[in-house]
């Protein structure tokens, strides 16, 4: 199924338009898009052949012709400018979790020190943006930012200190992270 506009196929994703909330401003000066919100502000560049419009608080992506890289840029600068304007209103949150006997995370000012089975423990120091709680068993890092890029790296850079085990599925995971575990030895017969 093709989506025709002006007898021109447009990207299901880069055509939509984004709603502003009301706390939320959109500036746009020189290709430079500045969000600025309750939580904070955010910037991007437009690339080459990518363009806004703002109209009365709805934004709208457009591309200048549909050369195939424009194309493959537009449905992403959508979702960029949109995950921007998600994060200045509302923020994001990934929560992971430690599993394991004495594992264990705690939060000294931007660093969070794990105790996740090394001979010492793993001091991580959090990127500025992005803030990190733990709840009273120590088991659950919560992390909460507006940059949902920065956000998941930070998180995938914290589950790579100690990736679950296969076999066991101690150490640290996505709370929605689903493990098959192997099987381990069986014994003799």
């Amino acid at each position: 199924m093709l989506c025709m506009v002006r007898g021109e196929r447009m990207s299901r994703i880069g055509r939509k338009s984004i709603q502003i909330p009301e706390n939320v401003n959109v500036e746009v000066v020189n290709r430079q898009v500045t969000i600025k919100g309750p939580k904070g502000q955010l910037s991007y560049t437009l690339p080459e052949g990518i363009d806004i419009k703002v109209d009365n608080k709805t934004l709208f992506v457009t591309r200048e012709s549909d050369i195939a890289k424009y194309k493959a840029l537009h449905g992403l600068t959508r979702s960029l400018i949109l995950n921007m304007v998600t994060g200045v209103s509302q923020g994001f949150t990934r929560t992971l979790q430690i599993h394991g006997v004495g594992y264990r995370a705690q939060v000294s000012g931007d660093k969070i020190i794990l105790n996740v089975g090394y001979s010492h423990p793993v001091e991580f120091a959090l990127p500025e943006g992005v803030k990190a709680t733990v709840d009273e068993k120590q088991t659950t890092i919560t992390l909460h930012g507006i940059d949902k890029q920065l956000l998941g790296q930070t998180a995938a850079n914290l589950r790579a200190i100690r990736p679950p085990d296969a076999y066991k599925g101690k150490g640290i995971r996505y709370i929605d992270e689903v493990l098959k575990l192997k099987p381990g030895k069986t014994g003799k017969k």
